[in-house]
């Protein structure tokens, strides 16, 4: 029998055939389902799209149950022991790891598009010294738009692809350039003789010195937090990427929504959480209260638990490694042993096994990145900068998809029936409520 699903109404008796491909039914297939003739047709109610594809993509797969990450079919784990966030980048984007000579090609053309316009420069002093970096970063990636009015021409392969490693090249300048005036110190420009992250930790710390030489253990940390962040799939800001570009809007707009999206708390600030979560601890004694108190809702356990994953975050065994690793040149956070003992009796505990809470990417990641010496306001802009290349790879997909077209979700309508117009001297006190 072929794969198909039996749907019989029972509002009207009638049967319908729906096909089933790769385990979707198609929600168009829906709209032949109608109570009577002049009824719209039946559709899917799907908030924050639960359990709605949106799209197909050969970019990254997720296996939340076996807790899977694969980029184009390549484990994580392997990228991130022996690739770098460049050649990973490149995969993304071109579906295929590099030979030697293209790797080395696409290496110089980001390395040669990684100056900003003075213009920018100016416009940065237009903020407080206190506006909060990812705000900053949002808005100068929406403004390069205006730099490169070339690159609304979506549609032309040549021109996405000159675009797409102008923003891969610009965003650790941009990033920089937005700690640096929230540090109050002089903007350093890029040093094309260092590496990807090499350069970006220049512009970063660079002081007095005439040649910043990058900790080679810090570079490669960064390095792999990059390839772990790079692409994650149809995630919120993945999905206002792909929302926005479907307009044909430029790819430089595009990511400054997914940037936005990346702003809120619920995204891109988790690892900001559980820093705060293991201040508010304090000290390993008392994590067996603040366990009670998670379970009786009184707290809530940051860094646990995942929207996909309902396994351990293959991630998070990553960076639980790095973390010592970096730990060793910087010293160790005061809060690893809060951190180390939480995972251990959180992973120990019927309560915490029944519900699939596992430690996620989020949970280490924070306490490198202020071992390293960010503030806890630069941990969403750290994000954003590898998470552009999974951005560009899901922008570009969208593009050359024949099946999409400009997103217009749609709506279930509880609102009110039609009224008629009255005069406002005619309106009592309270009509709005």
């Amino acid at each position: 029998m072929a794969d198909t699903l039996t749907i019989i109404d029972n509002r009207t008796g009638k049967q319908y055939e729906l096909a089933i491909t790769d385990g979707t039914i198609r929600a168009l297939d829906l709209r032949q389902i109608k109570a009577d003739a002049e009824d719209f047709g039946l559709m899917a109610y799907d908030p924050a799209y639960m359990n709605t594809a949106s799209c197909r993509s050969a970019i990254t797969l997720i296996d939340g149950d076996k807790g899977i990450l694969r980029y184009r079919g390549y484990p994580i784990e392997q990228l991130a022991e022996h690739s770098t966030f460049q050649e990973v980048a490149y995969l993304l984007l071109k579906g295929e790891l590099p030979s030697e000579g293209e790797y080395k090609a696409w290496v110089n053309e980001i390395t040669h598009h990684t100056y900003v316009h003075e213009y920018v420069n100016r416009a940065m002093d237009g903020f407080l010294y206190d506006a909060h970096m990812m705000g900053k970063l949002v808005t100068f990636l929406a403004a390069l738009s205006t730099f490169y009015p070339k690159s609304k021409a979506v549609r032309d392969a040549r021109t996405r692809d000159e675009h797409i490693v102008k923003i891969i090249a610009k965003m650790p300048t941009l990033a920089a350039w937005c700690f640096r005036h929230s540090t109050g110190r002089p903007y350093i420009y890029p040093d094309n003789s260092l590496s990807y992250c090499g350069n970006f930790l220049n512009m970063l710390f660079r002081m007095g010195e005439p040649k910043y030489d990058p900790d080679p253990v810090l570079e490669r940390a960064l390095d792999v937090l990059f390839i772990l962040h790079a692409d994650h799939e149809q995630n919120c800001s993945a999905s206002a990427a792909r929302a926005v570009g479907s307009s044909e809007s430029d790819p430089y707009c595009s990511l400054a929504a997914a940037a936005a999206a990346l702003y809120g708390p619920l995204h891109g600030g988790a690892n900001e959480a559980v820093l705060r979560m293991l201040k508010q601890i304090g000290s390993v004694k008392n994590i067996p209260s603040f366990i009670e108190g998670c379970k009786d809702g009184s707290q809530r356990l940051m860094g646990f638990g995942h929207r996909v994953y309902k396994n351990y975050d293959p991630r998070a065994k990553i960076i639980k490694e790095l973390a010592h690793q970096v730990f060793a040149v910087t010293g160790k956070n005061p809060y690893l042993d809060i951190a180390l003992e939480l995972e251990k009796i959180a992973l120990d505990d019927e309560y915490f096994i029944k519900r699939k809470l596992y430690p996620n990417v989020d949970f280490y990641s924070g306490l490198i990145y202020q071992a390293m010496g960010f503030p806890v306001e630069m941990f969403p802009v750290l994000f954003a900068i590898p998470r552009a290349a999974g951005w560009l790879a899901q922008w570009q997909e969208m593009l050359v998809d024949p099946e999409q077209r400009i997103a217009r979700p749609r709506q279930v309508y509880i609102g009110a029936d039609v009224r008629d117009y009255v005069a406002i001297d005619k309106r009592g006190a309270g009509s709005a409520s």
